[in-house]
């Protein structure tokens, strides 16, 4: 089959379960025939051989079927990174990229400073950090061990030397007299009866990294309540959050005793990122 005709069937199969149907289609196919997808501009009437073909045929049925694209190609664009990716662990999306954008603005790049990554899972936010910040050393931890032996693939894809993969229940592991100049975290924070969980992307991704408990501020009220003993005065701690969970971050951080809290915007011109700063 022709390419051209092939990546036109194939979109037309995706329309009903993907919104970039014809995207997904080249993707799917420049992964199979190891090119880059300018490869179908310039030769659409190559043939595919039935090997390749067959490959194809697969992919193409775990996508109708809703599997992420990510999952299918082993891997992720995030910040400048290619991010290698797995079920085992949620995979890196465009929001995201707005924690860093904060965590860049409260950061002095000639300075070397200590940062945490709590819940690291792909060491997607650590290691977009550790690129924009080589003097820094930065720690990412995970509970789920397979996440820490993904993350530390993506650190030598990657080549980032100043940055370090533990496994850790939030700060269980760390030496208590460690202190950092910034925590960030992109926790669990659904709640379990949420809808969504049912939809889309998400059916395929662990639950144990989507959802926690009391509306998903489980987690993040835990690592609000503990943080301060692991932070330098006027260090950062900042988390991604749910759109509609700004407000209640913001009431957790000012009891626990942060100032300078704020909340700022995503692409959407959703609350996204909240942060506060622990002054001793």
């Amino acid at each position: 089959m022709r390419i051209d005709e092939l990546l036109k069937g194939a979109s037309e199969r995706l329309t009903f379960v993907s919104d970039t149907a014809q995207l997904d289609a080249r993707l799917l196919l420049a992964h199979v025939l190891a090119v880059s997808t300018s490869y179908f501009y310039t030769w659409p009437e190559k043939r595919v051989s039935d090997a390749d073909l067959e490959r194809f045929n697969l992919l193409l049925a775990r996508r109708v079927l809703g599997e992420p694209i990510a999952y299918l190609l082993g891997h992720q664009a995030f910040w400048s990174l290619d991010i290698e990716v797995s079920p085992c662990t949620l995979i890196p999306r465009a929001d995201t990229e707005r924690l860093v954008e904060v965590a860049l603005s409260v950061l002095d790049v000639n300075k070397a400073h200590r940062i945490l990554d709590l819940g690291t899972g792909t060491g997607a936010i650590a290691l977009a950090l550790a690129t924009e910040q080589p003097r820094a050393n930065v720690i990412g931890v995970d509970l789920v061990e397979g996440a820490v032996a993904l993350a530390k693939r993506n650190a030598l894809r990657n080549q980032l030397g100043n940055v370090t993969f533990m496994h850790s229940s939030w700060f269980d592991a760390l030496n208590g007299t460690e202190k950092f100049d910034l925590i960030v975290s992109n926790p669990p924070y659904i709640d379990p009866s949420d809808e969504h969980l049912s939809k889309g992307d998400v059916r395929f991704e662990p639950k144990s990294a989507l959802v926690a408990g009391n509306h998903g501020l489980a987690d993040i009220e835990h690592i609000i309540n503990v943080a301060h003993g692991f932070m330098v005065s006027s260090a950062y701690l900042m988390f991604e959050h749910g759109y509609d969970q700004a407000e209640a971050i913001r009431e957790r951080f000012n009891l626990a005793g942060f100032s300078s809290v704020e909340s700022f915007q995503d692409l959407g011109g959703n609350d996204r990122v909240t942060i506060g700063q622990w002054i001793d």
